[in-house]
């Protein structure tokens, strides 16, 4: 029985995934800092970023963990039709009887 492989990403592309994010989440709250309006509208915009990264992050962990529940699903299945398969290639035929 073959065993999937789990793939790991590379160092570079962690590396460019939190450079990237550190940079879009930086570079949007200077835009909301250096924006010519009141600090309560400021406030509120801020505050609309931070629930959008927390609404992105929770997003892509529940897609990611029906993504990985199918994934089991589908090998169980495969485990169980091994397992029928062999019991049944185990038996020895039954003679027919006249």
């Amino acid at each position: 029985m073959d065993r999937p492989t789990i793939s790991e990403n590379s160092s570079g592309w962690m590396a460019f995934v939190w450079i990237s994010f550190a940079l879009s989440i930086g570079s949007t709250f200077i835009g909301v800092y250096f924006l010519p309006a009141e600090a309560w509208i400021k406030g509120y915009m801020a505050m609309g970023v931070l629930f959008s990264i927390g609404s992105c992050f929770t997003l892509s962990k529940t897609v990611r963990d029906n993504h990985e529940a199918r994934k089991l699903i589908n090998r169980v299945s495969e485990v169980k039709t091994e397992r029928m398969l062999s019991e049944y290639e185990m038996k020895e035929p039954v003679a027919l009887r006249v």
